[in-house]
């Protein structure tokens, strides 16, 4: 394509993360245009026209009735909720189109194969948006490793630990709750076992364990005084912190889901939104009386066929929320936190009897949320529908195998209670 002419992309579900990715071309209007929108829900439809000036004849109520037409885009960005990637996926490919794919790919293994044996076969990229690759703290933790620092990794140990907050609003309370939506480790953790596989790139993983459950948010854990709504009928809501008055109002967090069945009243009061989470709203509900069945806590364990281990640790309704890694290998070792912006590099220093050295590498993590990554990864996209050269942190579908099968595995590992082998 003419490198002078912006990349023309189509929104394919206009929420929240189609949204955060499509404000790169209100930022770089000279890269990026959107010239088209396919979502269902008209008043969703509606604003993201408004938003990017998206003509009446340009506006599908469905990625079926888009990808029907004439192309009319170089690339989609397809932000749809998690169980309907692959059917709002496959047309898209057969239309021609170049596609950055929110994760997870599928959220089951069968379809998953399915979508990887559709896109093998066709000549347009497909991208996932795999968007902690382009986090600054990782592009960082990776060039050390590519630099030979550590030496050949022994060992990984990652963790994400989910805020209180956002466990409450999105996996126990909100749309994610459910294990038929999306498995919690695929809808969370897909992200941390790909840059696990990144980290281990020319090694495959072979065998994975894993064990978890569903532990503290459930019934019979409810605390004295609480009532099925935070605002309807609980004696002890101005002392919990999962209180949706706390969360919602007085912290203002997470609202483009909270506020889902209000969208239509236009800059609602703090008195609406009270009524709305006292009556109606599913994020209204206590959060030990919920109909989740996602485990809030669960650990997996990866062999490489090299010999190395890797461990993942997802915790549910954490006090910081954050995510962390140490790296061992046979040189050294790389240990960090992403939020706090620098990891640490040791040697061992013989030299100096049974010491080591340090050094403290300092890394801004300001910008867009994922530590930076998200802006970065849609800029990679954009080189790549060009023809450019992308950075380092730039994955096709064939690079996100290894971490959706590590996730499939490990919750039939815990199901089952075995070790599950990776057929090759």
């Amino acid at each position: 394509m003419p490198h002078d002419q912006p990349v023309t992309v189509a929104i394919i579900g206009a929420g929240n993360r189609s949204l955060v990715y499509s404000a790169y071309a209100l930022q770089h209007p000279d890269k990026m245009r959107v010239v088209a929108v396919a979502e269902p829900d008209e008043l969703r439809r509606d604003k993201a026209s408004r938003r990017f000036d998206i003509p009446l004849q340009h506006r599908f109520e469905s990625a079926e009735a888009f990808a029907r037409q004439p192309q009319m885009a170089d690339a989609v960005i397809n932000g749809t909720m998690d169980r309907l990637h692959v059917s709002t996926t496959l047309p898209l490919i057969a239309a021609g189109y170049h596609i950055l794919l929110e994760k997870p790919i599928a959220t089951s293994q069968a379809e998953f194969a399915t979508l990887i044996g559709a896109a093998q076969n066709a000549s347009q990229r497909l991208m996932v948006c795999h968007v902690l690759r382009h986090a600054p703290f990782y592009v960082a933790v990776q060039r050390e490793i590519a630099q030979g620092r550590i030496g050949e990794i022994m060992t990984i140990n990652t963790s994400e630990n989910v805020g209180y907050d956002h466990m409450g609003e999105s996996f126990v309370r909100g749309k994610w709750n459910r294990e038929e939506v999306c498995p919690m480790l695929l809808a969370k953790c897909c992200h941390d076992l790909d840059l696990i596989c990144w980290f281990k790139q020319g090694a495959a993983p072979e065998r994975v364990s894993s064990f978890g459950s569903l532990m503290y948010f459930r019934q019979e854990n409810a605390p004295p005084g609480s009532g099925s709504r935070c605002l309807a009928d609980c004696a002890i809501e101005a002392a919990c912190h999962y209180s949706a008055r706390k969360n919602f109002i007085g912290n203002d967090v997470y609202g483009t889901h909270v506020w889902r069945g209000i969208e239509h009243i236009a800059d609602s009061t703090d008195e609406q939104k009270l009524e709305y989470l006292k009556n109606d709203s599913p994020h209204g509900r206590c959060v030990w009386r919920c109909d989740n069945d996602v485990v809030d806590h669960q650990s997996v364990m990866i062999e490489f066929d090299d010999g190395a281990v890797a461990t993942h640790d997802m915790i549910g309704g954490t006090a910081k929320p954050c995510r962390t890694i140490h790296i061992r290998g046979t040189e050294g070792e790389i240990q960090g936190t992403m939020e706090d912006g620098c990891c640490v590099v040791r040697k061992p220093d013989a030299d100096r009897g049974n010491a080591y050295t340090e050094e403290i590498i300092e890394i801004d993590v300001s910008g867009d949320m994922h530590g930076g990554g998200d802006l970065r990864l849609v800029k990679d996209f954009v080189r790549v529908v060009r023809g450019e050269q992308p950075s380092a942190s730039t994955t096709d579908l064939m690079d996100s195998i290894h971490g959706h099968e590590i996730g499939y595995a490990a919750d039939q590992a815990m199901r089952q209670g075995c070790v599950v082998n990776l057929d090759r």
